[in-house]
């Protein structure tokens, strides 16, 4: 199957899978998250859409934990930056449907979560195909170490994912399974 093929089919079974409630293994991420010690300890997120895993619980938690969050924003020319968001903060709807933080405060995260439509054992990923995060991610390891953590239901995995040079392979994917 083809990445178009791959990305249709998972994200029908997401959504047949929606009603299920799964939640990512918390106490994982918070290993990966502890074991590096990051300066300023900022985690990029992002908002959930399309039956994606539910981040802004994710993202309250840590905040907990003495995290500051930021969260994307779509710019003019098709790039990311990352803003500095908390859940007492308000959001607004972009072009694409989605919230972003109204902060001007650009944050840049040490620790990236990566939405994803599927993934495979090699830490490759499918998203819905705008290269925003591959963009992104390869802009920020050009500047400085940045963690990255896909955060999917166990069911968007599959068994291999043809890449090509602009896919930007991750360093982790948490799951709602215990490893």
């Amino acid at each position: 199957m083809n990445k178009f093929e791959i990305r249709k089919k998972i994200l029908k079974i997401r959504k047949l899978n929606s009603f299920r409630d799964l939640k990512i293994n918390f106490p994982l991420l918070l290993k990966i998250l502890n074991k590096y010690k990051t300066v300023n300890r900022v985690i990029g997120g992002y908002y959930p859409y399309n039956y994606e895993v539910d981040t802004i619980e994710i993202l309250e938690r840590l905040e907990k934990y003495n995290f500051k969050i930021s969260l994307p924003k779509i710019k003019k020319n098709s790039q990311m930056e990352f803003f500095l968001w908390s859940k007492k903060e308000p959001l607004k709807i972009n072009e694409y449907g989605i919230p972003e933080p109204t902060s001007d405060l650009v944050k840049y995260p040490e620790i990236l979560l990566v939405p994803l439509v599927a993934f495979d054992k090699h830490l490759n990923r499918i998203g819905y195909g705008g290269g925003f995060y591959d963009r992104y991610i390869n802009r920020m390891k050009k500047k400085k170490k940045i963690i990255t953590i896909g955060l999917a239901y166990s069911f968007q995995k599959i068994k291999e994912i043809q890449i090509n040079k602009f896919d930007m392979k991750l360093d982790f994917v948490i799951t709602e399974k215990k490893n």
